[in-house]
């Protein structure tokens, strides 16, 4: 009668599992050693904290008698728990730190593109939020900030090293309205564009 009653509880809407069902011994255990080679396996989720994780998640670990167990992440979702922000089980790509390194070396690489949250985030596998928060985080600025810092270095090495006109430049960087471009550049290098060129080459020439 147990195992038909284990069957049954398993098979609800949401798959869930009940504390006394789901909770084996080897579930509890791989929960309070972190155990990796469960993930994918089973979720579980704190009723008093509204999370849910991975088994290897390095969370603290919960009491017993409040966790419930789930076959799929997608279930605890419907059961309205949140994905724990450390171990992410809704995405198993990669931690915070190697998920915004890879955000951030395909901006150096693409900066040129059209680029914004809504972008990054499709692109990178997260939400605009989450992007957004994260990599503010990891990088004490945000992504915009970021994308705006290597076009603006990119267009000083331009202004240095080539006779492009600023229109040219502007859109050589992905920053195609001219005006905005020069507004940014001076606000963040104190002289505009074509200052900072002549200043340059002042500079330069006096060296010689």
């Amino acid at each position: 009668m147990k195992d038909k009653k284990n069957n049954e509880i398993q098979k609800n809407s949401y798959g869930m599992t009940s504390n006394v069902e789901g909770m084996t011994d080897d579930r509890w255990q791989a929960i309070i050693n972190n155990d990796a080679t469960y993930n994918n396996k089973f979720f579980y989720a704190v009723e008093t904290t509204g999370i849910f994780c991975k088994p290897s998640c390095k969370s603290r670990a919960p009491k017993k008698e409040n966790v419930r167990v789930f076959l799929t992440a997608q279930q605890a979702l419907n059961e309205n728990f949140r994905p724990c922000k450390r171990c992410k089980p809704t995405n198993e790509n990669l931690p915070d730190n190697e998920w915004i390194n890879l955000v951030t070396e395909y901006i150096d690489k693409n900066f040129t593109e059209k680029l914004n949250l809504v972008s990054l985030g499709a692109i990178t596998h997260g939400s605009p939020f989450h992007l957004h928060r994260t990599f503010k985080k990891i990088k004490g600025i945000t992504p915009v900030e970021y994308i705006q810092h290597i076009r603006l270095n990119a267009a000083r090495n331009y202004l240095i090293e080539t006779d492009k006109s600023i229109t040219d430049i502007s859109i050589c960087v992905g920053i195609p309205n001219s005006t905005y471009f020069i507004t940014l550049f001076k606000n963040k290098f104190g002289q505009t564009p074509v200052q900072y060129r002549k200043f340059h080459r002042l500079m330069k020439n006096k060296e010689e």
